[in-house]
């Protein structure tokens, strides 16, 4: 697979909510519940997207605009604009393409991509694919710390051998939320879709319990990562590491006295620790806690360009969005990636034409109502 196919998009989508429903036209129930579910009651689901909401704007008029943009710089690099894909497992389920059409689909629209560990398609192909394109965004891999550390090294290793230029390293998930809506679908891989980078993890292999333990707490979770582990990567690479997954301050505050390369505020969609704190609420005060001294990005519920548009005015340096592009993607492969970024970079545009501010640069935190 060299290449993605050509498809054509569904009459009269026209929005990011227009994308999401017709996907749950075209997935099965499995593959929905997969995508689209959160945990437990899925308020922290709703929750993302009510955040952003309850911001109004506050408009200025009369501002001058021409030769306004939408570029900011992140980790070093001009971006064309400030909008990225977080990463989302599995994504073959959704397409045949799978994460190649994402891949591609966010090179021709100059925006960034975090591949996930749990890719269907080797990070290589992904990379190759991408990799020379010199319009392209920012190329990251994401990262779950695995129970062997000698994979983990050669996952690393593979990753910056592949041209990939920074790792995101997800520090919320240290076990699976409560996925309700998943059971209830009765949710499985189909045949032929795995973690395909994960095929030379060794075996995890469980350990005894005496009577009355825990699996998780005494077995699982023995292998869960610490700050400890963060150190121990910057000691192996020279990437810089993205913590993914930070809503308190002091995270934040300790990721900044180990230097990593930035933070994502997130809550993992809403798919881990259910009525956690929305992201949208949580970015201000970790923004505070580090100053100029880390990039800040978020993620979660990002579902318009005037979300875009309160995210840098809350702070941001860029936004990361997941769900929205899994739906262009089960709609019309690669085409439908690209239509979900075009979308949002034409709307942030326009929102901030309408908001008086010619530059991503010129949004104040005083355009922001609660």
């Amino acid at each position: 697979m060299n290449a993605p196919r050509i498809d054509t998009l569904p009459p009269g989508v026209v929005s990011l909510g227009d994308h999401e429903a017709h996907a749950r036209s075209v997935l099965d129930a499995s593959a929905w519940a997969y995508f689209a579910g959160g945990a437990a009651d899925e308020l922290s689901l709703t929750d993302n997207r009510e955040a952003w909401n309850v911001l109004h704007l506050r408009p200025r008029v009369l501002r001058p605009l021409a030769g306004g943009h939408t570029r900011v710089s992140l980790l070093g690099r001009e971006l064309a604009h400030p909008i990225l894909l977080a990463p989302v497992a599995y994504q073959r389920m959704a397409h045949p393409d799978g994460e190649l059409a994402t891949a591609c689909a966010a090179a021709a629209q100059q925006a960034g991509l975090v591949l996930s560990t749990q890719a269907s398609l080797p990070l290589e192909q992904i990379a190759d694919a991408v990799r020379d394109d010199p319009e392209r965004g920012p190329l990251w891999f994401q990262l779950y710390l695995q129970h062997d550390k000698g994979f983990n090294l050669e996952l690393l290793r593979r990753a910056e051998a592949a041209g990939y230029e920074a790792l995101v390293l997800t520090v919320d998930a240290p076990c699976h939320g409560a996925r309700d809506r998943e059971r209830r679908a009765g949710f499985r891989l189909p045949p032929g879709v795995r973690a395909v980078n994960l095929d030379s993890l060794p075996p995890r292999l469980a350990r005894p319990l005496a009577p009355g333990a825990s699996g998780l707490f005494d077995d699982l979770l023995l292998d869960a990562p610490g700050w400890d582990d963060v150190a121990w990567l910057q000691a192996q690479t020279h990437l810089p590491i993205i913590l993914k997954g930070i809503l308190d301050p002091e995270d934040a505050r300790e990721a900044a006295r180990l230097q990593v390369g930035g933070l994502i505020v997130s809550n993992h969609g809403g798919r881990t620790l259910d009525t956690s704190l929305p992201t949208a609420t949580a970015l201000p005060s970790i923004v505070h806690a580090v100053g100029d001294s880390l990039p800040v990005l978020v993620d979660g519920g990002i579902r318009r360009g005037t979300d875009v548009l309160k995210a840098m005015a809350l702070g941001a340096s860029a936004v990361l969005v997941g769900r929205p592009y899994i739906f262009g993607l089960a709609n019309a492969g690669a085409l439908g990636v690209a239509h979900v970024i075009r979308l949002l970079r034409d709307e942030l545009e326009i929102a901030m034409a309408l908001c008086g501010c010619r530059t991503l640069q010129d949004i104040p935190p005083t355009l922001l109502v609660a």
